[in-house]
């Protein structure tokens, strides 16, 4: 029997000897890549906090002492040493999260998948403790993978500096990444403090790396190379932290579980808020991980645990985030002006390939969406289109920016949400369901869903060429479905798409053809789904025309006139239901004097749990067979059809 099973809480850390520390060390290593291989998750990340993760338990008293991991994706080993070492069922229903949960754990703290939150939060506890005079509790916040190039945590630090007597230690996981190489001055800063050079070599080596940064760049270099000063503060391992009023210790080896142990001792005994700057390798120990320069597995699907290899089936369809890296590569070719921001993701949001081509049209901000949305709207002016491409549940950290810097100034801005709707596995914070509610109150902003491959490509080229409001485009996470051909485009060029008829509308008393029973608007992947709802309708006699509307926002008026012919409008989105298509539907039809009753299936407003996201879906009542269900009892409920020459907007209702 290992060490590993013996430990059950932080506590058991403590009877250990450094060298069964060392030995615990190998074997958590051993058990993640075993485990993680099975289930895929957040593997690289973990590999290189478990020494930290062990010093860092060993050190304070969780969970009296509080502990916040930022990102919470590298909270796997914290995972195992408070209590929870069954992985059999990581990211999956009933399973273990992938983030930390308060409902698994009192260790775990914050849910801290957004990046650079931790701060503020270690901030506010650390006040919290000393406002009721518990001031022998102490915070720990790690903070790494990137997310110091965050805003928000520079926003923290400056309260947190101020504040000298509180019990507050800032830990820096500083492996130079958060999925790709992490960028920016602070990141060039910490790998100034990486390294040994001297004088004459620093200097070569800062003026090169300056350099990169263009005439700001050329214009720091002048300065550091004229203040000796100046340029001793930067080398200084000391100097940025302190001169915001903190105590800095390090660097320090990470995975030297004594030289963590005695630096974290001193951090706990200073008494105030102090930095601690800890050098780890992401992936390490993991030969695989540790030479695979895309992401060094940041995060992984199922794997051969000795050669990293994806056991994936061959022949898979080609995902969303595969199809919009491939047109947007079409489009670098065709379009000068069109250029791509990402918020330290370029591989997950598909870049990588644009950027292959187009190294100089390609910007990344670090973990920064407010940023990189406002910079965004400031290329835009110049007279260039950016594409920002960030995760759907990302884009809700921005919602001011999109309001008022982009919509405002009516800038000709493309976002692309990838991951839109139920994900699955990530969990609550990760589903994007919440991206066309928000984005519904934004005036002059067009919103499209792709159902497939094809409309994708064609949405993203209409996108581009609005040069006066900002354009979204959302789709799924996995797969892309099989083609979904239209019948026929209704309202123009840019109309609705007519999907399906199916059942018999029949005819009125007077012989006239008679409404139609339902006309159901499916929302981007949503499409085979009310595809299939309309099939179950019509085996139980009921009438539907499916139709995608391809921009589902604002409400094409070819939607409004097509309800005209129908006793009942279904709206089918995966997004939450309040405030979202079907919501502006049920608007724009009262607006219009259409008396037709809106059905709105979407999202129920609640935090979903991780599962997949069929188990998701389900949970939530969105399969054909609960959709139909329900349609069916409400169309029972409706008044008699009416023949279609009595209603208003028939020509055009005749053609569904």
């Amino acid at each position: 029997m290992g060490l590993l099973p013996q430990i059950t809480s932080p506590r058991d850390l403590r009877r250990l000897s450094v060298a069964e520390v060392r030995e615990l060390a190998d074997e958590v290593r051993t058990f993640l890549v075993r485990e993680v291989s099975r289930t895929g998750g957040h593997l690289g990340p973990n590999l290189g906090v478990v020494e930290l993760t062990l010093a860092i338990h060993r050190t304070f008293d969780s969970p009296r002492d509080a502990v916040v991991f930022d990102t919470g994706h590298q909270s796997y080993v914290h995972k195992l040493l408070t209590g929870r070492q069954d992985f059999s069922g990581l990211r999956k229903r009933g399973g273990l999260a992938g983030y930390p949960s308060r409902e698994e754990s009192a260790h775990d703290v914050v849910e801290n998948s957004h990046a650079s939150t931790s701060l503020s939060w270690a901030h506010g506890i650390a006040q919290g403790f000393a406002l009721q005079g518990q001031a022998d509790r102490h915070v720990v916040a790690v903070i790494g993978d990137g997310a110091l190039t965050g805003g928000m945590a520079w926003e923290a630090l400056n309260n947190i500096a101020a504040d000298a007597d509180r019990r507050l230690v800032v830990v820096v996981n500083d492996n130079g990444r958060s999925y790709a190489p992490t960028i920016g001055g602070m990141a060039h800063h910490l790998a100034t403090l990486r390294t040994t050079r001297g004088y004459e070599r620093f200097l070569e080596w800062g003026k090169a790396t300056l350099a990169r940064g263009g005439a700001p760049g050329r214009m720091a270099y002048d300065t550091l190379h004229g203040m000796k000063k100046g340029l001793k503060d930067f080398v200084a391992p000391q100097g940025l932290f302190e001169d915001l009023g903190m105590k800095y210790i390090g660097p320090v080896d990470g995975h030297d579980v004594e030289a963590l142990e005695h630096a974290l001792g001193r951090a706990k005994a200073f008494g105030g808020p102090v930095i601690v700057h800890a050098m780890t390798r992401k992936g390490n120990g993991f030969s695989a991980a540790e030479t695979d320069e895309a992401d060094r597995f940041h995060a992984v699907g199922v794997i051969d645990p000795d050669t990293g290899q994806s056991l994936a089936p061959a022949g898979a369809a080609p995902t969303w985030t595969k199809v919009f890296a491939e047109e947007m590569v079409e489009v670098g070719r065709r379009r000068a002006d069109v250029v791509g921001i990402t918020a330290a993701m370029l591989i997950p949001v598909g870049l990588h390939r644009f950027a292959a081509e187009h190294p100089d049209r390609v910007i990344d901000v670090g973990i920064a969406e407010q940023h990189a949305t406002t910079a965004a709207a400031g290329l835009a002016y110049t007279g260039l289109h950016p594409v920002v491409a960030v995760y759907s549940t990302f884009l809700n950290r921005a919602f001011d920016q999109v309001l008022l810097d982009v919509a405002l100034h009516r800038a000709g801005v493309t976002f692309v949400l990838d991951r839109a709707g139920i994900t699955g596995d990530d969990g609550p914070s990760h589903h994007g369901i919440w991206d066309m509610s928000l984005l519904a109150v934004v005036p002059g902003l067009r919103l499209a869903a792709p159902r497939d491959a094809a409309t994708l490509r064609e949405e993203l080229a209409e996108a581009l060429d609005v040069d006066d409001a900002p354009t979204v485009l959302r789709f799924s996470k996995g797969a892309a479905p099989e083609s979904v051909p239209a019948l026929e485009r209704v309202g123009g060029a840019h109309g609705v798409d007519v999907l399906a008829r199916t059942g018999s509308s029949g005819t009125g008393s007077d012989g006239e053809p008679a409404q139609r029973d339902v006309l159901v608007v499916a929302v981007g992947a949503f499409a085979p789904l009310a595809l299939e709802v309309a099939e179950r309708l019509a085996a139980h006699g009921i009438s539907a025309t499916v139709v995608d509307p391809r921009w589902v926002l604002p409400v094409h008026e070819a939607v409004v006139d097509l309800a005209r012919g129908h006793r009942l409008v279904l709206t089918v989105e995966d997004g939450v239901r309040t405030g979202g298509v079907g919501a502006c539907t049920t608007q724009a039809l009262a607006d219009a004097g259409v008396e037709v009753p809106v059905s709105v299936v979407g999202v129920p407003v609640r935090f979903w749990e991780h599962g997949s996201r069929a188990q998701v879906l389900a949970a939530a009542g969105l399969t054909a067979q609960d959709i139909a269900r329900g349609v069916a009892e409400r169309v029972a409920g409706l008044p008699p059809a009416e023949p279609a020459g009595e209603r208003p907007g028939a020509p055009l209702a005749e053609r569904s």
